[in-house]
């Protein structure tokens, strides 16, 4: 991770060819993750599920970093950032997101999750003092319209499913402000060391949650479960947050923030053909705002909107 400071000299920069190339991993991978949630917690609880996938993803990337003759260590003094980041965004994240998919269809679930960039530009401005201004105030008022586009028709199914909603929001904010304090704390190590040891942290609490609430008796789920909890294990989970990591070293915080908001259109898209949600005029229109939020974002440079 690097730090978020950096002179005037730099502000004009474009967004690094690196930064754009995972952008795209995670938006494909994050993207069709979301309609795979209620197939994943079929069989098993919420708990049980994300307990299983952050302890099995988290030893295998640190024991690949291991094989590569890579040093796994984070020095204390990083560490009550890596756990205060963990907690809010880890954490909360992984268990407010799975029941908002299991509560709400799973395109409008992504929805409320990714409203993060808006959660991520509010705190920075109470918080830090960020200023908003110019092509960024720009871009995340199109990202807004967008996010809103998606919601307005979905508040039947807000009303019929009212802790589906509060906990995608609150997915959201959680995961803005554990990106902040992350950003903020400057960890150097690198992203797949990082990734590692805060899933293997999220598996403490979700296993307890596995525990007290999870499932009670022992038994094999079938072989779509299983899959499904495989690939989701191995590719969003492991694979998608060591990409995000790596885009919250490489941008600032806001920026990397809107840069995500691309997500939930390829999880509508993927709920329409996975489990046959809407996906209508509105969903396209709001897909038309992200794309020129998106467009106003990368073109450019990103720091003059810092």
């Amino acid at each position: 991770m690097h730090s978020e400071n950096s002179t005037s000299g730099h502000r004009s920069n474009p967004i690094p060819p690196r930064a754009l190339f995972l952008l795209i991993i995670l938006t494909l991978v994050w993207g069709t993750n979301w309609p795979l949630f209620s197939l994943a917690v079929k069989e098993v609880s919420v708990w049980t599920f994300r307990s299983f996938s952050c302890v099995t993803a988290g030893l295998l990337l640190l024991a690949y970093v291991k094989i590569r003759g890579q040093s796994i260590r984070i020095e204390r003094r990083h560490w009550p950032v890596v756990l205060v980041s963990c907690f809010l965004y880890m954490v909360i994240w992984n268990i407010t997101s799975t029941y908002s998919a299991v509560l709400l269809p799973s395109g409008q679930a992504s929805v409320l999750g990714f409203t993060m960039p808006l959660w991520a530009a509010l705190f920075s401005w109470l918080f830090y003092g960020e200023p908003l201004r110019g092509r960024m105030l720009l871009a995340l008022a199109f990202g807004a319209s967008g996010v809103a586009l998606l919601m307005v028709p979905s508040f039947r199914d807000y009303a019929n499913a009212p802790l589906g909603f509060v906990l995608g929001l609150t997915g959201g904010a959680g995961w803005a402000l554990g990106t902040i304090i992350l950003k903020r704390g400057a960890v150097a190590v690198p992203a797949s060391v990082l990734t590692g040891w805060q899933l293997l942290i999220t598996a403490v609490p979700c296993s307890i949650g596995a525990a007290w609430f999870g499932d009670w008796q022992w038994f094999i789920p079938s072989t779509t479960s299983l899959i499904v909890i495989a690939y989701i294990t191995i590719v969003p989970i492991l694979v998608g947050n060591v990409c995000w990591i790596a885009i919250v070293g490489l941008l600032p915080t806001q920026v990397a923030g809107l840069s995500a908001i691309a997500v939930p259109m390829v999880a509508m898209i993927s709920g329409a053909f996975i489990h046959a949600e809407p996906l209508g005029l509105t969903q396209w229109l709001a897909m038309g705002c992200t794309a020129i939020a998106l467009g106003l974002l990368l073109v450019r440079g990103s720091g003059a909107s810092r």
